[in-house]
């Protein structure tokens, strides 16, 4: 008696967590929800990021970076200018515009020659966005200093 009480009691158990694991599935299948870029009437321009961290890097590594953007609107977007704010920060800009629903990229060198400082600078993005004409983006992060060679001890005389 107590095997078959033991037994019920089991398959009630794992018909519960059959159930439970197909509500769950059910729940993972849901898709999640977007978030939506709102529409702009007249060319528009939305950055993934308008911060890059480059981190902790080593001298003389690769400063390039991208800035990844679509354009919300409904008419072509027009970057007609990209500006760092030194030397040390050169952006390129896109020679196309960008369709409506497209995306583009500025790109943007660090001189990671600048070995041992740690840096913030901006790109300066010019556009005939609507309400955003002029959009300020940041790069940061701190270049290692070169590691130095050891100097070779002296000659011992005998």
């Amino acid at each position: 008696m107590k095997k078959i009480v033991l037994l019920a009691a089991l398959a009630i158990f794992s018909v519960t967590g059959v159930n439970a694991q197909k509500k769950a599935a059910k729940a993972s299948k849901i898709a999640p929800s977007k978030v939506e870029t709102p529409k702009v009437d007249g060319p528009g321009i939305v950055f993934e990021n308008e911060t890059i961290d480059y981190g902790t890097i080593p001298a003389d590594s690769d400063g390039n970076r991208k800035f990844v953007f679509t354009n919300n609107g409904n008419k072509p977007l027009i970057i007609s200018n990209t500006q760092g704010s030194c030397g040390c920060t050169v952006p390129t800009t896109p020679k196309e515009p960008i369709a409506p629903g497209a995306q583009g990229f500025i790109g943007v060198k660090y001189a990671t020659d600048r070995a041992g400082q740690s840096f913030t600078k901006t790109v300066t993005v010019t556009s005939n966005a609507v309400g955003q004409e002029t959009k300020v983006l940041t790069i940061k992060g701190n270049v290692l200093p070169r590691e130095t060679p050891a100097t070779p001890a002296a000659p011992t005389k005998s």
